[in-house]
């Protein structure tokens, strides 16, 4: 188990960090053989359960704020050790005050800021560890830290306009499924008596409603343990290399969506090659962390094999000329420009800024497109399911 501490020193001095140990009385102990007078000790926020993990997770809104203000501190010649305490203090999220305490520490002890990242790669990716990393070799922490705020903030924006246009769809999906539940087994099992009791013909597809609905009202308990069970059993497999691949790979055709998602993230792997390549990451360690951080196991396989073939003197253009179906033509002819005329970083941020409008303007045209479709089918299922109920109702009344 993992503790936060504060505590003071023989000669008065506050230290706050965190400490490992099987119980609170043995983290006590531990903090008194060091001669430490401790203030307060609690359980850490990241033991406290999944759910309160989930509550306080890092946000990528958090993070940019973070790191904008990271930079802003840093302009100001604040000491590193003063701006991770000033972050810390004012960092709401605990999830991510609990990072930037351990950061500092780390630091306080001798550790690389890169590598006090690196130790937290639950919260940052190898794509910001090796921004830091570059900019300790160049003395540009500031300036990388506000190309990292400006990187988090375009694709945080990015896909909150995605998933925005998600959100109406699945609202009407959700609630379509509760009323057809509640219908199907609450309301068809009392019809279907009814209609036996006036011995009424009932159509086909009314008597599958009233068998299923029947079926559901009995065992709701079974079918709602069998999804609980294959939750967790795909959620497992999802986890894995493999899964996420099959899951990326089946996302990826898609109809509408695999366009939209292949051009996110070609404008994300622009985005992040171009700001990788100015911050002076070697070309072939680049496209490999770009490959990590672009979101899609199919595009990190395709990226880390254009990787090997640029480590052997093939160009990033012919190499990516043989992916054609997730990279397009023009994103190869562009990248043949810039390493031609050695413009290269200028030429991903000019693929990134077309494919990023590319991909706003296909949410917008998908949004108009889903929503009409969607209340046609689903208006569609909501005929049929009331005709299915109302035809032997009036059935029944005209015998009667």
């Amino acid at each position: 188990m993992k503790f936060r501490y504060q505590a003071r020193t023989k000669e008065g001095e506050l230290q706050v960090g965190f400490i490992e140990a099987p119980t609170k009385e043995a983290a006590v102990n531990i903090l008194a053989s060091h001669n430490l007078y401790i203030l307060s000790i609690v359980e850490s926020a990241k033991q406290k359960g999944i759910f309160f993990s989930f509550l306080n997770r890092v946000a990528s809104k958090d993070l940019m704020v973070f790191t904008r203000q990271f930079a802003t501190l840093l302009e100001s010649n604040v000491p590193l050790s003063d701006t991770l305490k000033t972050l810390a203090n004012q960092t709401r999220n605990l999830i991510l005050k609990e990072a930037i305490i351990d950061i500092g520490a780390d630091v306080d002890s001798g550790l690389s800021l890169s590598q006090a990242f690196e130790k937290r790669n639950d919260i940052f990716s190898i794509f910001y560890v090796n921004m830091i990393r570059s900019a300790e070799v160049t003395g540009r922490v500031d300036e990388v830290m506000n190309y990292l705020a400006d990187y988090v903030e375009k694709q945080a924006i990015l896909t909150s306009k995605i998933r925005n246009a998600m959100i109406y769809p699945a609202i009407m999906i959700f609630l379509f499924l509760v009323v057809g539940t509640i219908m199907g087994s609450v309301v068809l099992p009392q019809l279907g008596v009814i209609f036996k009791e006036f011995d009424t013909e009932i159509p086909l597809m009314t008597q599958i409603l009233i068998n299923s609905g029947t079926f559901l009202a009995s065992w709701w308990w079974a079918i709602g343990l069998v999804f609980i069970v294959l939750g967790v059993f795909i959620g497992d497999y999802i986890k894995t290399e493999e899964g996420r691949t099959m899951i990326d790979d089946l996302t990826l055709k898609i109809p509408l969506f695999s366009q939209l998602l292949k051009q996110l993230y070609v404008a994300r792997f622009s985005e992040s090659l171009a700001i990788l390549i100015k911050g002076g990451i070697p070309i072939v360690q680049a496209i490999e962390v770009t490959g990590k951080t672009i979101g899609s196991a199919v595009y990190a396989e395709i990226l880390q094999s254009v990787a090997r073939d640029v480590q052997k003197g093939e160009l990033i253009s012919r190499s990516l000329a043989k992916h054609e179906e997730f990279f397009p033509a023009l994103v190869g002819q562009l990248i043949a420009v810039g390493e031609a005329t050695g413009r290269l970083e200028v030429l991903l941020k000019k693929i990134s800024v077309f494919y990023t409008r590319e991909v706003e303007d296909l949410v917008v045209r998908l949004t108009e497109l889903i929503q009409p479709i969607l209340l046609i089918f689903i208006g569609g299922l909501i005929g049929l399911l009331f005709m299915s109920i109302l035809g032997p109702i009036f059935q029944m009344i005209g015998s009667i």
